[in-house]
């Protein structure tokens, strides 16, 4: 049984575009120091990480209003992946948002500095992914599963997804 409706395979421009829409709030919370943006990108990525892009806000806008714009063609790659950079910021953008409020609450310099520290990362790795196509969870991923501690079934297409996105068309067109 299936609980995520995270895709197998997702499109790298609409996961470019996606992350752009990331770099801009998470430069938005970093500037005005409003901590509480970072809860609003957390609940952003648990529902893009837990049930995919369907459930998720920013997602649904970029594949609505602002993919079909641009006249690139698709470029397919590893969803689970994807999923696992949406669980990583899920985690520092949560923290972030906590931190945020404990700083908020008793005054603590710990707490800011450790917000601030997030919220640069949270402004460098969505950079990355929106300008280069560079995806820092995706590589932490990969090395995860070298190290064998994520399973290959959970990802058997990474290595080869011309497998997949040839199983995708044949479905989508029957």
């Amino acid at each position: 049984m299936r609980i995520s409706r995270f895709p197998s395979i997702v499109d790298d421009v609409t996961v470019r575009l996606i992350a752009g829409g990331v770099l801009v709030v998470s430069t938005l919370a970093l500037a005005t120091g409003w901590w509480w943006l970072y809860a609003v990108l957390a609940t952003e990525f648990v529902l893009r990480a837990g049930w995919g892009p369907s459930a998720s806000p920013l997602a649904r806008g970029v594949q609505r209003f602002v993919r079909p714009r641009l006249a690139t063609p698709p470029r397919y790659t590893a969803g689970p992946p994807k999923r696992f950079a949406a669980s990583i910021g899920a985690v520092m953008t949560a923290a972030a948002a906590v931190l945020g409020l404990v700083g908020a609450l008793t005054g603590s310099t710990a707490a800011g500095v450790a917000v601030l520290v997030i919220g640069v990362v949270m402004v460098v790795f969505p950079a990355l992914e929106a300008f280069f196509g560079f995806c820092v969870g995706c590589v932490l991923f990969g090395l995860l599963m070298r190290a064998g501690l994520v399973p290959e079934d959970i990802c058997l297409d990474c290595a080869d997804l011309t497998r997949r996105s040839s199983r995708s068309k044949a479905t989508a067109s029957a």
